[in-house]
């Protein structure tokens, strides 16, 4: 039996940009895959993502890519948005996801304080990661309303459905964390 690789999680920094394409590649697969409507991201975005220190990846010592997620303020920062959580196939099941979820909102609560954090998805497993760090579901008027993040819907498969109810309902389940309300 092969001896798990070492796999490294850290906040992405600028040279980690050669993971772009692969990152892009596997959140597309995967959303076809499952049948989900997940918005593609374009390369630039996810390059601003990592150049801002608003990226958190996951690699193994020799190099290969293991995983990724992506922080975004939005409004006036009293929301950030904790998205693109994807983790290679090959391994997926030794927890990676979850420990790139706990990095990324350390890293939204370190950089955005006051801010609620947000994370909308149709995953189970998403669900249950963001249910362990105190992520409540919400109706979609407790997340923020900007324009901008709406916008990055469109690309959905299920975006003729969000915009039909409103942008009240969809299939994807809306979760937020409020750090005014964990203080009380």
């Amino acid at each position: 039996m092969e001896a798990e690789p070492e796999i490294i999680i850290r906040v992405a920094v600028p040279a980690d940009v050669k993971y772009v394409y692969t990152i892009l590649s596997e959140m597309e697969r995967s959303a076809r895959e499952r049948g989900t409507g997940i918005g593609k991201r374009s390369p630039q975005s996810v390059c601003h993502k990592i150049y801002d220190g608003h990226a958190v990846i996951a690699f193994t010592r020799l190099g290969e890519w293991v995983g990724f997620s992506y922080i975004q303020p939005w409004g006036d920062g009293g929301f950030v948005s904790n998205s693109g959580l994807i983790v290679a196939p090959a391994y997926r099941g030794l927890h990676v996801a979850a420990r790139i979820k706990e990095l990324a909102f350390e890293l939204s609560r370190r950089l955005y304080p006051q801010a609620n954090i947000f994370s909308i998805t149709t995953g189970a497993a998403v669900l249950s990661l963001n249910h362990h760090l105190g992520f409540r579901p919400v109706t979609y008027a407790e997340i923020t309303a900007d324009p901008a993040f709406w916008d990055q819907c469109k690309a959905c498969v299920n975006y003729p459905l969000l915009e039909a109810k409103g942008r009240r309902v969809c299939l994807c389940t809306a979760m937020v964390f409020e750090p005014k309300k964990m203080a009380i």
